[in-house]
């Protein structure tokens, strides 16, 4: 079982002591390497203000969209990444609908859908105000507006109140991965993290972001949500290193491909010293990477905005729209060839329905048909002419 998946609430402790982090005095006097950081930190800048450079040329219907497909990014994976998988097309109209982004469709969503999107949308959009203990308990009531997660009833905006271990595994075979400073210690360790975090000065907001996710993760103060929140935090630090509210790449997207790896470097410095140069390094690394990713996926928010500016006045079904927006957000990743059959399992209607659609949307020059042997495939009319959906090779 997946250790994210896996958070437990205890009250009493394992027989075998473990020396984590947190048990070390002065624990939170990070040390690093800067000599072995500094390359890719400046690799990590150089990116962050091409990027953002590139964005601002690109008039503010573009940049509103940019930040749009951005945000539900980290809205869904950051969640992803806890094993919740939240629908995008609903993170996508609440988002809009908070935004104001004109006509963005009005569709109910569920709290749990809303809770997230606020807690983002309050992190990266609201940078330059004061992370408080009431903010970060404000959040901790989003995420769990009825007092529970999943079926268990939790402690809500407020500190936990008992242990708390992160361990994977069937009953009665478990594996400790973590286990967090004791309840009476969290209002402490919160404290003097977020004097820190409002007061330290001289370091980069790129490595404060990553060493302030770290320390958030260690603390875990809440019953639960304790990932969502730091990832947050990395956000809302990521956000004043590019002091802008445009958002253009996804963390949380990039840390979900190697959720492996990210959930093993945080348990490994969690069992080390105080020097967090490996974790640093990887994060650095993660970071790296994901605006590399951000470049190719900028092209293609690009063309989606261009595909439904030119057709804003066509009119189409609900159906049309979802299986579109599906083949855009899902660019490269599972299907190579769109069909009746796939669309049909996409939009949940009969092959008769798919294949009107479909026939509907070539008429309209939204899509095109090409005949394979006995098969016909479907693919998007691009107007940068990327293959939508792509064939991978």
């Amino acid at each position: 079982m997946d250790l994210r998946c896996k958070t437990t609430i205890l009250t009493a402790y394992s027989a075998v002591v473990m020396m984590y982090i947190h048990n070390r005095e002065n624990w939170t006097n990070f040390v690093w390497d800067s000599e072995k950081l500094s390359p890719v930190l400046a690799s990590v800048r150089h990116l962050q203000g091409r990027l953002l450079g590139r964005m601002e040329t690109l008039g503010f219907d573009f940049i509103e969209r940019a930040t749009l497909e951005s945000l539900i990014l980290d809205v869904v994976d950051t969640s992803r990444i806890e094993g919740e998988f939240l629908s995008p097309e609903l993170v996508r109209s609440s988002i809009a609908r908070k935004l104001g982004i004109e006509n963005a469709d009005f569709v109910k969503t569920p709290r749990n859908i809303e809770g997230i999107v606020d807690v983002i949308l309050d992190a990266t959009q609201n940078f330059d105000k004061p992370l408080t203990t009431n903010r970060l308990l404000g959040w901790h009531h989003s995420l769990f507006q009825t007092g529970f997660s999943g079926y268990q009833q939790i402690d809500v905006a407020k500190y936990r109140s008992g242990g708390m271990k992160v361990v994977s595994g069937a009953f009665g075979r478990e594996k400790i991965h973590f286990e967090a400073p004791s309840a009476d210690r969290v209002p402490h360790e919160m404290e003097q993290f977020l004097i820190w975090l409002d007061g330290e000065t001289s370091l980069d907001f790129v490595l404060k972001s990553i060493i302030a996710h770290f320390w958030f993760v260690t603390i875990h103060p809440f019953d639960d949500g304790n990932g969502r929140i730091a990832r947050a935090i990395l956000d809302m630090y990521l956000a004043k290193s590019d002091n802008s509210k445009i958002r253009f790449y996804s963390l949380s997207n990039q840390i979900f491909k190697e959720h492996k790896q990210y959930n093993s470097i945080i348990e490994k410095i969690q069992k080390g010293t105080s020097d967090i140069t490996p974790y640093l390094e990887w994060f650095l690394g993660c970071f790296e990477r994901a605006l590399l990713a951000s470049e190719q996926n900028l092209e293609i928010i690009l063309d989606k905005a261009h595909f439904w500016d030119k057709h804003k006045l066509t009119n189409i079904n609900d159906r049309q729209r979802l299986v579109i927006n599906y083949l855009y957000d899902n660019y490269g990743k599972e299907l190579g060839f769109l069909r009746t059959s796939t669309y049909a399992k996409l939009a949940n209607c009969s092959l008769d329905t798919a294949l009107r659609d479909l026939q509907d949307l070539v008429a309209k020059e939204m899509f095109r048909s090409e005949d394979s042997g006995k098969k016909t495939n479907y693919t998007v009319v691009s107007p940068k002419k990327i293959r939508i959906p792509k064939i991978d090779k």
